[in-house]
């Protein structure tokens, strides 16, 4: 309850009340708010929430995942954890997506980044199909992506709806922090 919830008051998580009871029988507490979804639990608001799987097991699991360096198998999770290999690969799935949904921090220092279309190469294409696919530039039937790349550092990737330069900003302002060297080709997106 502590890292939940650090100062030690159980809130709400829909409308953040401290006006709450907890249902011993059922192991969740309801908010005396009138909204939906009164009842939550300790889960609600994370990954782990509408998963009877238990919090111990899925601690577990976050350490296997977390400390495997070239990653594990569903089936192996699975055997330690005492689970089905279906509910172990949902808690993969789960915990992958998690650590995957955007880093917390931003690129900074020297930072490049360039657009590209990513799609079918030409030379895989019948020859009908190359030539309705590929004109112009050679962009349509692309989805366009928007690389970052830090010095010496990581590298992000970004589907964007378009090449525009407000598409771009937009994604680069969340990326990149303000105060880092930026270096673009041709395309100014600062």
């Amino acid at each position: 309850i502590e890292l939940r919830w650090p100062d030690g008051k159980v809130k709400c998580p829909r409308c953040g009340s401290e006006h709450i009871f907890y249902i011993e029988k059922e192991r969740v507490w309801k908010c005396y708010g009138k909204h939906d979804h009164a009842k939550f639990s300790l889960k609600s608001g994370t990954v782990m929430e509408d998963s009877p799987i238990s919090l111990d097991k899925w601690l577990a699991a976050l350490w296997l995942i977390v400390n495997c360096r070239n990653g594990i198998s569903s089936c192996e999770v699975a055997r330690d954890l005492g689970i089905t290999q279906k509910s172990a690969w949902f808690l993969n799935h789960r915990i992958r997506m998690s650590l995957h949904n955007g880093s917390i921090e931003k690129a900074s220092g020297h930072v490049e980044a360039d657009e590209t279309f990513i799609g079918g190469k030409a030379h895989n294409m019948h020859v009908a199909e190359r030539k309705r696919r590929i004109t112009g530039t050679g962009g349509k039937d692309k989805t366009p992506v928007l690389g970052i790349v830090e010095r010496g550092g990581k590298v992000r990737t970004v589907v964007v709806p378009n090449r525009r330069k407000k598409a771009l900003q937009s994604e680069v302002h969340k990326q990149v922090e303000a105060v880092a060297a930026l270096y673009t080709d041709a395309l100014l997106i600062v």
